[in-house]
């Protein structure tokens, strides 16, 4: 495995994914952040300043993974419509190149909205240095998670038409981002008609990093046993799908 050209071919197909829709397009990075703002309003409007922090981290999640996951399935499978696909495989690219190009592709639009959410938790004092680093350790984490499991649900349903695989996308979008305790604590979980949820915020990477930013920045009380277990399923899941990409994803075939 040549780690210097895996990754000058993701900064290739990164660029050809982005760069020219947003030279057609350039709004679009200031639409997906008003877009991307929209909960933490809510959060802000309904649950007053003592949930807003909280409202916080839940768009720097949300800003990356909900783009994340949807750019992951849609672009490998309209990439087989439009041949760029064809010309990848040629080239030749690593499966791994490939996933991680497609969604920092997408990432690049995020970025503004994720950079000025990220900026908004500064200057409410909600990140020091050290919590600052912790959360981009957490996010290039969640990014890497969701990639790898869009890529490989996308190589599996290579025969859904792209309409069909965008419901898909935003289902799953829709299901990474809101419903588990990504925009509020999993402690709320803790009693749900009688039942213990919590474990929910272990399962995905997006509620694994919400939960380490919350440890990090002290609104969550400190448990260094869940904050320890929370990373550890972070990198268990880049893992296990980094190995079903390279050994299983069907993204090859025609």
């Amino acid at each position: 495995m040549n780690l210097k050209k895996m990754i000058r071919d993701i900064l290739i197909i990164a660029w050809m994914k982005s760069i020219p829709d947003l030279k057609r397009q350039p709004l679009i990075l200031v639409i997906l952040a008003g877009l991307a703002a929209i909960p933490l309003f809510f959060i802000g409007l309904f649950g007053g300043e003592s949930m807003l922090n909280i409202g916080i981290v839940g768009v720097i999640v949300s800003s990356i993974g909900f783009i994340g996951i949807a750019a992951s399935i849609q672009d490998i499978t309209w990439d087989r419509y439009v041949k760029f696909r064809e010309m990848v495989v040629a080239m030749p690219v690593h499966p791994i190149s490939y996933a991680m190009g497609l969604t920092l592709g997408a990432l690049i639009f995020a970025l503004p909205g994720f950079l000025a959410f990220t900026t908004y938790g500064i200057y409410r004092g909600l990140f020091d240095i050290g919590s600052l680093l912790i959360m981009f350790g957490a996010m290039f984490m969640c990014f890497m998670g969701i990639s790898l499991i869009g890529f490989t649900i996308a190589t599996y349903q290579h025969k859904t038409s792209p309409n069909s695989l965008g419901i898909v996308a935003n289902l799953l979008s829709f299901l990474f981002v809101f419903l588990p305790p990504v925009y509020y604590s999993e402690s709320m979980l803790e009693n749900v008609g009688g039942m213990n949820l919590t474990w929910i915020a272990y399962t995905l990477p997006t509620t694994n990093a919400a939960a380490i930013i919350r440890y990090a920045t002290g609104l969550t009380a400190w448990n260094g046993e869940a904050y320890m277990l929370h990373w550890l399923f972070m990198f268990i899941t880049v893992g296990i799908f980094a190995i079903l990409v390279v050994r299983k994803a069907r993204w090859r075939e025609p």
